[in-house]
């Protein structure tokens, strides 16, 4: 299996230090490059009140300046708030100084609070994000000048530079769970993110629909291009895990208030799980190294073979060097059976 992080950091307008949070951030992404992790996805969220990412690009720059291997990811750049050409500009000049490094992970937004900050109908947040990446994948890979007339952006003979470094573009990423999303992400030829909160049999169910949905457009399968998100806590024991839930409970329900609508109304994925206690903690990988190990095996049984994980430092280096070993290729049984 192959092994990415997932999440944030802050830099809270209270904190005599403001930007702690963000070098933290970077100087764990250089430890992970070292322990053997694959990638860093960062999210991007604005108006929280609590400091977290909201330029993920530039923060990505300085991961990739201390880096040499590690991939940098978005785990979501939210398009509707974006002109589609300044990103593609932008993100075109991540991924040509970190010489090819860039995931492109995308998505349409889901909390209100950001919705109502920037004045943005929710409504129109489909029909932007679609219309936004077509453009930004034709910036990439137009030589020639061209025009856009759509609905929300217009642009006249433009030569959008700098090119990217991979060819044809970046891999986009889109983060889907619904079938007809999961669909989507197929036709368009994007590799597809699963969220942390889906349970195992859900997660397969999705990989196998993503499978199908692939080989019946002559698109060759790769389970290297679906990654799953999961929150983990590598614990002492039982009491230890018990009490990370519980602040992890107190994050999601957070989350959940920034998500929803004054009506109630439930645009975001997370609000499915809002109803039912310990809904958004049932499926987090929390616990003893053992059974993490047995948890990630699940996975790998349904289908899975990247997971992003969200943790802390102290739990991604215990994850390495306790978990991490059980799945390398030279070791175990675990390798040899599957």
């Amino acid at each position: 299996m192959r092994f990415g992080l997932f999440g944030g950091a802050q830099a809270p307008r209270t904190d005599s230090d403001p930007g702690r949070g963000f070098h933290e951030y970077i100087e764990t992404c250089v430890e992970a490059e070292r322990l053997g992790f694959y990638s860093t996805f960062l999210v991007e969220h604005h108006f929280s009140g609590v400091g977290q990412v909201s330029a993920p690009l530039d923060l990505l720059s300085w991961v990739a300046a201390r880096t040499t291997s590690i991939r940098v990811g978005t785990a979501v750049l939210v398009l509707p708030w974006h002109d589609p050409v300044v990103l593609a500009e932008r993100a075109a000049t991540l991924d040509l100084l970190s010489h090819g490094r860039l995931d492109f992970g995308v998505g349409k937004g889901y909390r209100h609070s950001e919705f109502a900050g920037f004045c943005m109908p929710t409504e129109e947040a489909d029909a932007r994000f679609d219309e936004s990446l077509a453009v930004i994948l034709r910036a990439w890979s137009s030589d020639a000048p061209f025009s856009h007339e759509g609905r929300f952006w217009h642009y006249h003979e433009i030569a959008v530079e700098p090119p990217t470094c991979q060819k044809p573009h970046p891999p986009v990423w889109i983060a889907a769970g619904k079938p007809e999303s999961v669909r989507s992400v197929a036709a368009l030829g994007a590799n597809l993110l699963l969220d942390q909160f889906a349970s195992t049999e859900a997660i397969g169910e999705r990989i196998a629909l993503f499978e199908a949905e692939c080989e019946a457009r002559g698109r060759a399968f790769d389970p290297l291009e679906v990654a799953v998100a999961r929150n983990l806590y590598v614990a002492r024991d039982a009491a230890d895990a018990s009490a990370a839930l519980v602040r992890q409970a107190s994050i999601h329900d957070r989350m959940i208030e920034r998500s929803r609508g004054p009506d109630g109304s439930r645009r975001s994925h997370i609000m499915a799980y809002a109803d039912e206690a310990g809904a958004t903690e049932a499926h987090a990988l929390f616990g003893p190294p053992q059974e993490i190990v047995a948890g990630l095996h699940a996975l790998h049984t349904v289908g899975v073979r990247y997971v992003l994980i969200n943790a802390t430092r102290p739990s991604m280096q215990r994850f390495a060097a306790e978990v991490m070993p059980a799945f390398a290729q030279d070791n175990s049984a675990f390798a040899q059976d599957n």
